[in-house]
């Protein structure tokens, strides 16, 4: 496995989680990294290897059975990149840096991070990045000539194509997407959802081949505001959270549901808890009822599909995963932190 070259002999053990019924009312946190960086990005590789990636060109793992820590530092030339987006197949970790230059990096065969992509231009920033399976993969960033940037690859991350504005819908002026926690993008079998600073949701339902936008009522009237996380459960049942991070306290607009796989979207839960949150994810097995979102406002969670929140804790993360359906790790602001659920 190319994992063990770069994290020094990690083992792919696929998971599964079991369908049954979870409900949340308090969570626990310990911190298993402390460092002077931001973390937004992180992924599980599989059921023993978290990886990430942040500022100041940092990467690794925790091993989540003994919460050991192995890390490194990533330059271009003169250059260290700060990293916001993650991804991985089963032999490959990748990572993506923001601003210009784009960096895209996988494990290379060498033992080092292989540089597979590189865009130069004053205005490329990316911001999110997810695999359908071990060939294909997707990269999405800010717009640029009219249109969201979008990377794709067709051969397991060896080799990525930008797609050209021809294949795309033309974006609102200044549309993006928010690198916030490296959820802008969802997939779920062939489909893809992509959630923007406009408060739109990109879609493709053949692998970012052919492209719509659905409009949402979440907030989006600043630059600041709009979606800043998305998840599905299944193809139908998604859910998008955000708001405005200069705003943190206010809790209008900024949470929104689908049940029709992102044709049509509505408010949900408006003007009650939560606050702006950077990060939304549905618990494994939970059969779509019950979801966490965390921000730098706190970690809150409802056990009723989003009908209902409760705030479980003010400790700030910018992202979260989910090991299983009581477990997950959370990254933000100078640490890692593994979160117990009950």
């Amino acid at each position: 496995m190319k994992y063990s070259l770069i994290f020094v002999a990690i083992l792919l053990i696929g998971c599964s989680t079991k369908e049954k019924p979870v409900s949340f009312s308090q969570v626990t946190i310990e911190t298993v990294f402390q460092d002077s960086v931001s973390i937004r990005a992180i992924e599980f590789l599989d059921s023993n290897t978290l990886a990430f990636a942040g500022s100041d060109g940092i990467y690794g793992t925790v091993d989540v059975r003994t919460d050991r820590v192995r890390s490194n530092i990533q330059q271009y030339d003169s250059i260290t990149p700060a990293f916001r987006a993650v991804a991985h197949t089963s032999s490959d970790f990748f990572m993506l840096s923001i601003a210009n230059p784009a960096l895209l990096y996988k494990t290379g065969d060498t033992g080092k991070m292989e540089l597979v992509y590189k865009e130069e231009e004053e205005d490329v920033f990316y911001d999110s990045m997810k695999f359908w399976n071990d060939l294909e993969g997707i990269a999405i960033g800010d717009t640029m000539d009219e249109c969201l940037s979008i990377i794709i690859t067709r051969n397991g991350g060896k080799t990525w194509r930008k797609l050209p504005c021809s294949q795309l819908p033309k974006s609102e002026e200044g549309e993006g997407a928010f690198a916030a926690s490296n959820t802008n993008i969802a997939i779920k079998g062939d489909k893809v959802w992509i959630g923007t600073t406009s408060g739109n949701v990109y879609t493709s339902m053949d692998k970012g081949k052919t492209w719509n936008v659905n409009r949402t009522p979440i907030i989006k009237d600043k630059p600041t505001e709009g979606i800043y996380s998305l998840d599905f459960y299944d193809e139908n049942l998604g859910f998008a959270i955000g708001g405005d991070y200069t705003d943190p306290t206010s809790n209008k607009k900024n949470k929104i549901i689908t049940q029709d796989g992102g044709q049509t979207w509505n408010l949900i839960a408006d003007g009650a808890e939560p606050n702006y949150k950077s990060c939304v994810q549905f618990v494994p097995g939970s059969k779509g009822e019950t979801i966490v979102a965390v921000g730098f406002t706190g970690i809150s969670c409802s056990n009723n599909q989003g009908v209902n929140w409760k705030k479980l804790s003010d400790e700030g993360f910018y992202t979260i995963r989910f090991l299983n359906d009581s477990v997950a790790y959370a990254a933000g602001k100078y640490r890692i932190s593994k979160l117990i659920f009950k």
